[in-house]
């Protein structure tokens, strides 16, 4: 069953993109558009608090945008990474100790992203990616309804990298998950280790006793 996220509307007024990877993301909305026009409608109804909460799946996102009388709703997302790339990213992030903290802590090192393009997997999206569809039916999207969803977005994926990753259909957990399967081998390869270090002292030892057969036994345990 997919994971669910109901993530609560921007306030009204509020700041633009500051960090990096939202910068990054807003790039990728202006892209998206059709027109400039599109890009300040959208702004408009996103600093009027005028998008509701914003329900993010993997690889999909959905919400409802209120202009004047009417109740629109806009749906999207971005191409989900396939096994081979969730399983990349997942080496990526367990390379460095410290990068699955970060995350954790709402924030998306640039070294990790740099990482993950180099092993094939796109993290940030270009603008033709931002695949959406709005009930008003637009001529062409994204529609500003569905840019005002997208720019609302920026604020949710600054303050928690994890609506990237699942957009790209890896949730939180999902990743922890991984990244705990990914652990056991070494985890049970340094106890077969630990394991046959053991047999072979005490294989040596018993071997000390036949040489010396009036020798104390404690010293075998």
């Amino acid at each position: 069953m997919a994971t669910h996220a109901r993530l609560a509307p921007r306030p009204a007024g509020a700041a633009r993109a500051r960090t990096w990877w939202g910068k990054a993301w807003v790039r990728a909305v202006e892209e998206a558009a059709y027109a400039e026009e599109d890009l300040v409608r959208g702004r408009r109804l996103a600093r009027a608090g005028r998008v509701g909460g914003i329900t993010v799946e993997p690889g999909r996102f959905v919400a409802a945008v209120e202009e004047g009388d009417d109740v629109l709703t806009v749906s999207g997302g971005l191409p989900e990474l396939d096994p081979a790339g969730s399983a990349a990213l997942t080496e990526v992030v367990a390379a460095e100790s410290g990068r699955i903290a970060a995350l954790l802590g709402g924030d998306l090192p640039h070294p990790l992203v740099e990482h993950a393009e180099e092993s094939g997997v796109e993290l940030l999206p270009f603008g033709g990616e931002l695949a959406t569809r709005c009930t008003c039916e637009p001529w062409a999207d994204p529609c500003h309804h569905a840019l005002a969803v997208l720019q609302q977005l920026t604020w949710l994926i600054e303050a928690d990298p994890f609506v990237l990753l699942a957009l790209r259909g890896v949730g939180r957990d999902d990743l922890l998950a991984r990244l705990h399967a990914l652990s056991e081998p070494a985890d049970r390869g340094a106890t077969d280790l630990d394991v046959a270090a053991d047999a072979a002292r005490r294989a040596g030892r018993l071997l000390e006793l036949l040489d010396d057969p009036d020798a104390s036994l404690d010293h075998l345990w």
